[in-house]
């Protein structure tokens, strides 16, 4: 009988010693695993921060690079804007001046052509005159000039004297106005011409601040998911690494609690069923 209860206890002894020996082994493994899934939480956790920190760093200067870009696009509108005002009045200032300078000039040259064919008198007379009349007062000339020609102006008489005198002054003025005309001329040519290549440049740069932004914007947008991302990553990884780090802490507990467990019922049969086994064999 007491053969049979040895047996018995060896036989339970075993299975529990089994279980044990399965415990362990899973303390060792799912400690390693857990050590493992913790090790690699902390890597992913400093590799997203690091991401988020350069995608937080990458979407500021995006924002201050599409603010620059935006002033700069509104600038370059408004000297584009301005310019195309003033150019607008400088042809409007040149239209003018130019159709009074051409009309001085035919009225000099009309005026010129009635005096050398000795037809001043009917010239004076007639409305064309009148412009004669206002450049003698507006045009820069000596006083001499000045007087002779409103002399002549003034009376139809006792002029065919001066006639070469009075024809050699208008000449003079008419080259003068000539001249004027031509540089009127060239700097209306010269002024469209710098406002073409200002023009040019301002919409060149107007495409290129708003093709920046468009493309920035759009960046800014991926950059922005990213971000919300990459939070949600570390945030999940580190409820995960918590998760992890207390199991662990619990299973090294519940390891070691099991071995001291286990300890003391294995020393205590060990002390108790060597004097029985051995009363048995009396």
């Amino acid at each position: 009988m007491l053969q049979k209860m040895q047996e018995t206890v060896t036989a339970d002894g075993k299975k529990e010693e089994e279980l044990f020996e399965k415990f362990i082994c899973y303390c060792k493994t799912g400690s390693g695993d857990l050590k493992q899934s913790i090790s690699d939480a902390e890597a992913k956790i400093a590799q997203d921060s690091s991401s988020l920190e350069a995608a937080e760093a990458e979407n500021a200067q995006l924002k201050k690079d599409l603010a620059e870009h935006k002033a700069d696009r509104a600038d370059a509108k408004d000297a584009l804007a301005k310019a195309t005002a003033l150019r607008k009045k400088e042809a409007g200032v040149f239209a003018k001046d130019s159709s009074d300078t051409k009309t001085n000039i035919a009225a000099l040259g009309n005026a010129i052509a009635a005096i050398e064919k000795g037809a001043g008198g009917s010239f004076l007379q007639a409305s064309a005159s009148a412009t004669l009349r206002r450049l003698t007062v507006n045009m820069d000339m000596s006083s001499a000039d000045r007087d002779m020609l409103t002399s002549f102006l003034t009376s139809g008489q006792g002029y065919a004297p001066q006639s070469g005198e009075i024809t050699g002054i208008l000449k003079q003025m008419k080259d003068t106005m000539e001249k004027e005309l031509a540089d009127m001329i060239a700097t209306e040519e010269a002024a469209i011409k710098n406002f073409a290549a200002l023009s040019a440049a301002k919409e060149k740069e107007i495409a290129m601040n708003t093709k920046a932004i468009e493309t920035k914007t759009e960046r800014s947008g991926r950059v922005s998911v990213e971000i919300v991302d990459l939070k949600e990553s570390v945030d999940d990884t580190s409820k995960a690494l918590a998760a992890d780090q207390t199991f662990l802490a619990n299973l090294a507990s519940s390891c070691d609690t099991k071995k001291k467990e286990w300890e003391v019922p294995r020393r205590l049969a060990q002390r108790s069923c060597s004097p029985c086994l051995r009363r048995s064999s009396y």
